[in-house]
């Protein structure tokens, strides 16, 4: 039976415990910080991070994968006899499976055991993508399997959130469909989805606690009649909010697994500070 592994990137942000017990390899997007960069989750913490910020000057910004990080866990893997699976952030929010695929190509012939999917999404929509695999490869499906269980299974997962602000969005040009609810009301707290890979607005919410409300009115929407359930938070430096909004997801849907946590600087960067939300995967 042939090795397989799975790499995603560090928009995931999945729990260290996980990533060590299913063996998954993690691309780190890079922060651009003034004149100096950092490899996310790796030479900077979220918490690091949205202490920085509050006192920053200059605003940071980001760059996906470098291609020669690719580049050296691809060569790692196969040069131990793997196939490699990546599952990575939609290619509508960002430039990293362009970055993958370069890296691929410069492997030469050893590229060939190199196999690039599009997530459509991030954070932990992404992350329960590529826990699937992982999980799936650990139980005996083949290449072909796993493959094909990858590029469907972002028709499982979902991710909406609740931001303070659209601020860091449109300076990121990460916005999307979101578009339409810039210059609306300073109170009012948009909540927004990942749909077909790209941020969509799905409506506006007056106050903050209302605005969790409706998140989780909407993954129960969406996982309704489904089952098993996956959930896990997203949240940008607001962690109660985030453990509360949990606790009432797990109280009304029961799920198989419940993970918390937050996102990781590059992703903080375009969300911004107080972004509150949930990634579900439900029917898989």
């Amino acid at each position: 039976m042939s090795k397989i592994a799975v790499v995603t990137d560090s928009t995931t942000y999945l729990p260290p415990e996980l990533v060590k017990k299913h063996n998954i390899s993690i691309a780190p997007q890079v922060l651009i910080w003034g004149d100096q960069t950092y490899k996310d989750g790796v030479d900077i913490t979220s918490e690091q991070f949205f202490t920085r910020l509050k006192t920053a000057k200059v605003m940071p910004t980001t760059s996906q994968v470098a291609v020669v990080s690719f580049q050296e866990i691809f060569q790692d893997l196969v040069n131990r006899d793997f196939e490699v699976l990546a599952i990575l952030v939609s290619s509508k929010l960002s430039g990293t499976i362009q970055s993958a695929t370069q890296a691929k190509d410069l492997m030469g012939s050893a590229g060939e055991k190199v196999h690039i999917v599009d997530s459509q999404s991030v954070a932990m929509a992404l992350g329960f993508q590529a826990l699937a695999v992982a999980r799936a490869l650990e139980a005996g499906a083949n290449l072909k399997e796993a493959i094909a269980l990858g590029e469907k299974s972002h028709e499982y997962t979902g991710v909406f959130f609740a931001v303070d602000t659209l601020e860091f969005l449109h300076r990121g040009g990460r916005i999307g469909g979101a578009q339409r609810f810039l210059g609306t009301m300073l109170n009012m707290k948009p909540i927004l989805a990942i749909h077909d890979g790209r941020v969509e607005g799905i409506e506006r919410i007056r106050t903050k606690s209302k605005a969790h409300d409706r998140v989780l009115e909407l993954v129960l929407e969406k996982t309704k009649g489904k089952s098993p359930i996956r959930l896990a938070t997203l949240h940008a430096n607001a962690a109660e909010d985030a453990k509360a909004l949990l606790t009432r997801a797990e109280n009304e849907l029961k799920p198989t697994e419940s993970i918390f946590t937050e996102v990781s600087p590059t992703v903080g960067t375009h969300a911004g500070p107080g972004t509150v939300g949930l990634a579900f995967m439900a029917g898989m």
